[in-house]
């Protein structure tokens, strides 16, 4: 006999229907599977045999042929384990054919038949329904998971028994089952651990974080141990608005492939901060594997990535970031194909400005003028000119420190935050830009248009301040921002300024190197 059972693969962070068919007959008893598998799928036959046979159901001795397809796909994981066992049953008679039309089926079955977790469950069951099918059986552990894309009747099971009943009483009862299938995950908490109200002082750095906020901007800073760094990038994540249901639904799916989507299950419309340690490799950075994975990049998407001692990151790690902080995706090229992760986020860089951390303060600072130049050099210029706001953050007075006046909470400055991209959104409302950091040079005269005063001084800071064409635009981009915190249509003298400001440590950057 003949039977067919859907699944899908996962392909980058997108999802992509599989067919398994299932032939038995008469014959040299075999089990056979072709097209075109990787090592966990072939060993499949041998998971699903032993669950079979110890879920009580004994089949007789036939030859067993497995095609998964389509062929040109090089099919990995172990999420195909739940559909070859349901195709080989179905083809044995033990499973009407029609109790698996329609369905979707993903999930790892263990030798006693307990049905496991697989990742890459949410782009599985999109994909299910992009293709017209309302129904998914997926491992229980996995439900919350799968239950976050809207319209689709979920099917949890534990163990191979277990869905054998659920497509029995499916397709006898479907309304009851469909009265169970509810969403229970969160839309929005704060998982902030700072609130701008516990930084005392370092009103310039408070006014940075809040530009950078606002208009997506990219920040470096840089200062001595025990300035503020860490603790402001920390607060910035607690004045960014929350996540779209589009951008928050693209952000689970990254979580889903990477296998950690618990830790977005309480935080789903809160925008991520990852602080990747020093140490981590390119692989682990950027992506990729023996079976590619999303990176602590892509896991940033539409959030907050904080490179703390910026200096101390191996080059090749830095270097990879030129490219997904200008087209906001990652594109890893390998055998098995082209795999595709979203990276589009808010960089923030902490740096010491030597060695010891101390210079230019040489009452403190014992370093040479060559170990500070080979601290700096450290970070690229062509990376340095990627950040649109760097910022020198200075170690706080006695009087700062102590000082217990009232400060704002990090809800006020959101609420301005909120109301800066709700002006960004109205502007850019007929394009595809989201923020100020995101317009290109080709319609900086449309977007930001500025005073005469404004303009004079952007020219003729660009030779004093030896600017690069890139870091010209930023400035521009960085005072489309203040301006807009203004509610000023035109960018003013004030507001370019004001961004020149925050251009001064990239030039010592570059004398010094």
């Amino acid at each position: 006999m003949y039977s067919i059972v859907s699944t899908a693969i996962v392909c980058g962070i997108q999802s992509i229907l599989i067919q398994v068919e299932a032939d038995v007959c008469d014959g040299l008893p075999t089990f056979e599977m072709v097209g075109v598998l990787s090592s966990e799928v072939k060993e499949a036959k041998e998971r699903v045999k032993a669950a079979i046979r110890n879920s009580g159901i004994r089949l007789s001795p036939k030859r067993v042929t497995v095609n998964v397809y389509p062929a040109d796909i090089k099919k990995n994981g172990t999420g195909f384990d739940l559909p070859i066992a349901l195709a080989v049953l179905s083809a044995y008679g033990r499973i009407p054919q029609k109790y698996l039309n329609g369905i979707l089926f993903a999930g790892e079955i263990s030798l006693n038949g307990e049905i496991r977790p697989t990742s890459g469950i949410l782009p599985m069951v999109l994909a299910a329904r992009e293709a017209g099918k309302h129904m998914v059986c997926v491992p229980r552990e996995n439900l919350k998971e799968a239950q976050i894309v809207k319209e689709m009747t979920i099917l949890p099971a534990d163990n191979l028994n277990q869905v054998l009943a659920l497509m029995e009483e499916y397709y006898q009862k479907p309304q009851k089952l469909l009265e169970n299938n509810t969403n229970n995950i969160e839309e929005f908490l704060n998982n902030s651990e700072v609130d701008f109200a516990d930084i005392q002082g370092q009103q310039i750095v408070k006014r940075a974080c809040e530009i950078a906020a606002s208009g997506r901007h990219n920040m470096l800073m840089m200062g001595p141990p025990g300035a503020g760094k860490t603790l402001a990038a920390k607060a910035i994540s607690s004045i960014l608005p929350p996540l779209t249901e589009i951008e928050a639904l693209e952000l689970a799916k990254i979580y889903s492939v990477s296998g950690i989507f618990e830790q977005r299950e309480q935080y789903f419309r809160t925008r991520p901060f990852r602080s990747p340690h020093h140490t981590i490799s390119v692989a682990g950075f950027a992506g990729g594997g023996t079976i590619p994975k999303p990176g602590e990049i892509s896991l940033a998407h539409k959030g907050v990535l904080f490179l703390d001692e910026l200096t101390e990151f191996q080059k090749p790690v830095l270097e990879v970031l030129r490219q997904p902080l200008e087209e906001g995706i990652i594109r890893l090229v390998r055998n098995s194909g082209t795999y595709l992760y979203p990276a589009d986020v808010m960089l923030i860089g902490a740096m010491n400005p030597c060695n010891c951390g101390y210079y230019p303060d040489r009452n403190r600072c014992n370093c040479s003028s060559s170990m500070i130049e080979r601290h700096l050099n450290k970070i690229s210029k062509p990376l340095l000119d990627r950040m649109d706001i760097c910022l020198e953050v200075k170690r706080l007075s006695l009087r700062e420190m102590i000082n217990k006046g009232p400060l704002e909470t990090s809800t006020v400055i959101q609420t301005r935050v909120k109301e800066v991209q709700e002006i960004q959104r109205k502007r850019f409302m007929e394009s595809k830009i989201l923020y100020n950091s995101q317009i290109p040079v080709s319609l900086m005269e449309q977007y930001c248009p500025m005073e005469s005063e404004a303009e004079k001084t952007l020219q003729n800071s660009f030779e004093r301040l030896a600017l690069s064409a890139r870091g010209y635009y930023r400035v521009i981009r960085v005072a489309r921002t203040i301006a807009d915190m203004e509610h000023s249509q035109k960018i003013c003298h004030r507001h370019i300024i004001e961004s020149l400001m925050y251009r001064n440590i990239d030039r010592k950057v570059w004398e010094l190197g």
